[in-house]
């Protein structure tokens, strides 16, 4: 479907006779699709319901990777310019709405990642994966997820003041450290958390034992969580730039008078 909207967009600009550029065409649907693809129908979506580390590591990476390659396509920007009318003010309102505000906040994006990780510590996760209503919603939340988080960054809808933007960056950092907690426990715990039945039948001789399996989990969650805090990082580091940039332009847009009005009234609020 949204290869579709996404060709559907093209076709659009090309009837109007402008052109979309090849490069993030080939982006969105090599890099952005063919990983949603390989990660839901490959050897993570084949074994999700037997090996936890599969499981894990698909919903880790539905979740940061497939929507940050998705973005790389600049869908919002094709949508904006294909878009017209009151179809170009219905995206412009989702863009602004409240729940695309939030999961766009860098500082609830990592802490819903958090959480969402944390649910791998419960028998929640054995039941999960046991069932298939639940794989074939989680293929579909996750991903759905993971964009709400980019859109407002892939957009820039967003903007943020430099002491907000200071706050977010700091709390950053002590997140960092919260996405790692989900993947150490599953790592240094040797009891199998989620409770989960020892699979009956024959199995390969690859398949490790419960309890690596649960290591293995953890190994991949905490990689894959720590290295997706880094674009966020990135993204807060150039957006304080960005900032900083666009207040100082302000700044050196005052008259004189305006900059002495200024100096007076903050005197005066210390006093």
């Amino acid at each position: 479907m949204s290869g579709g909207l996404y060709l559907a967009g093209i076709l659009s600009l090309r009837r109007r006779g402008h052109r979309w550029p090849l490069r993030p065409t080939i982006l969105f649907f090599a890099l952005g699709l063919g990983s949603y693809a390989w990660i839901s129908f490959g050897f993570l979506g084949a074994y999700s319901s037997e090996l936890r580390w599969a499981f894990t590591t698909r919903i880790a990476l539905l979740l940061f990777a497939v929507p940050g390659l998705i973005s790389l396509g600049l869908p919002i920007a094709l949508a904006r310019t294909a878009l017209s009318g009151r179809p170009r003010r219905f995206a412009d309102s989702v863009l602004g709405s409240r729940l695309v505000r939030l999961f766009g906040n860098a500082i609830f994006a990592p802490l819903f990642a958090c959480a969402v990780f944390l649910v791998f510590l419960t028998p929640a996760a054995a039941i999960l994966r046991d069932s298939p209503w639940s794989e074939w919603t989680i293929t579909l939340l996750a991903p759905l997820a993971g964009i709400l988080m980019v859109l407002p960054i892939a957009a820039h809808s967003v903007i943020r003041t430099g002491f907000f933007i200071t706050i977010e960056f700091l709390l950053a950092f002590v997140e960092m450290l919260l996405d790692a907690v989900p993947g150490l426990l599953l790592r240094l715990n040797d009891g199998i958390l989620d409770h989960a039945p020892a699979i009956i039948g024959r199995l390969p001789i690859w398949f490790p034992t419960a309890q690596h399996d649960q290591h293995l989990s953890g190994d991949f969650l905490w990689f894959i969580a720590e290295i997706a805090d880094v674009p966020v990082l990135i993204f807060l580091f150039v957006r304080w730039m960005r900032s900083d940039h666009r207040e100082s332009r302000k700044m050196d847009e005052l008259t004189d008078e305006q900059m002495e009005e200024l100096t007076q009234a903050h005197l005066r609020q210390h006093h």
